[in-house]
């Protein structure tokens, strides 16, 4: 265990706990939010943290007054039995978290093989996804669908956002980023009049809603430049050198503006419309990078390349990557998710640890 990682994490803790004390800092409610997600993310790593400290300074106080007092040999046992669980425990809570656990998330459910069950099977997922919402306080809300002729759909997109006013580190995305993948269904169709199983799909893709990114713009990636105005306006517009021209050097964005008087305003201006176009670049990378963790959840949404099987007639369900089966797939499709998606989770945790090792 890393004794540096765990000072600077008491180290930060003590100083958001001084920032989150100073009314000002409150001012900003989005920085606020943040400030206080990191600091809960925090408060389990420092509770072990000071639980272990205090165990290490009894059990050496402990084998220091032991040969006066044989009754501290029942402590220092216990005590030693304690201290690896705690460091165990410690290790667990320093592995790097996904910076996006504390985000909302969008969901996507889209029919595949399988004709129009796949589209009530769909329907399905999409109803088992709100009801596992509602039964953890979250708000969603379908964005955009697109039903089929016997009441199911051919794909649903559905934004799923966590309680109101939450600044707990483990977000909607830190329970649902393990659904993405294509999701099989066996059961007999309404449409079979043979009673007999069929085998059909639905995709899932899933992505974080992070928050709006804010650009800042060091005035050191900026070269300056400027003119007189060449357009029409005022004598002062025309017979100055109060034109700007800002070259923002790390992306080659430039910007340049003439219609202000000043060549202060019209830099405070030019700057203002960089940082705009600096917003959107930052926003079509975010969302090019959705993209794309969308494409490699879900290449096509071929049965052959599932995540997790539905089986009707045997009321189980089995997710592949983790070996889990279960046999209440009814309580599952009403929103039961929490062994499934517990399994995955605990699953994920000890690889992450096994790497770390």
């Amino acid at each position: 265990m890393e004794t540096s990682k765990v000072e600077g994490v008491l180290a930060e803790y003590v100083e958001l706990e001084q920032r989150l004390a100073d009314p000002d800092v409150h001012a900003d409610q989005a920085n606020a939010r943040k400030l206080g997600r990191r600091y809960a993310e925090l408060t389990p790593v420092v509770r072990v943290a000071r639980e272990l400290n205090q165990a290490r300074s009894d059990l050496a106080a402990a084998r220091e007054l032991v040969s006066e007092d044989r009754s501290f040999e029942a402590e220092i046992d216990t005590l030693a039995e304690t201290i690896p669980g705690l460091e165990a425990k410690l290790t667990e809570l320093l592995l790097p978290r996904d910076s996006n656990d504390a985000s909302d998330v969008v969901l996507e459910v889209k029919s595949g093989e399988g004709g129009e069950e796949s589209a009530l099977f769909a329907g399905d997922l999409l109803r088992m996804y709100l009801r596992f919402a509602e039964r953890q306080g979250w708000r969603a809300e379908v964005l955009d669908a697109t039903d089929s002729d016997l009441g199911g759909f051919k794909d649903v997109t559905v934004s799923v956002k966590g309680a109101a006013g939450s600044t707990s580190p483990d977000g909607v995305w830190s329970k649902l980023k393990f659904e993405g993948g294509v999701h099989r269904v066996q059961r007999v169709p309404v449409t079979e009049s043979q009673g007999r199983v069929h085998t059909s799909a639905a995709g899932v893709m899933v992505y974080p809603e992070t928050e709006d990114v804010e650009v800042e713009v060091d005035e050191k990636d900026l070269r300056i430049d400027v003119y007189r105005s060449s357009g029409p306006g005022g004598q002062s517009v025309n017979t100055t050198d109060s034109a700007v021209r800002i070259t923002h050097v790390p992306t080659g964005v430039v910007v340049s503006c003439q219609n202000e008087k000043s060549q202060l305003q019209n830099k405070l201006r030019a700057i203002r419309v960089l940082q705009a176009r600096l917003q959107a670049m930052a926003d079509e990378e975010a969302q090019r990078e959705a993209a794309e963790t969308r494409r490699s959840q879900v290449r096509t949404v071929d049965r052959s390349e599932r995540v997790r099987t539905y089986n009707f007639p045997e009321n189980r369900i089995s997710d592949h990557r983790i070996n889990f089966k279960a046999y209440n797939l009814d309580q599952v499709l009403d929103g039961d998710l929490d062994a499934v998606l517990g399994a995955l989770i605990t699953a994920d945790r000890e690889e992450r640890l096994g790497s770390d090792a």
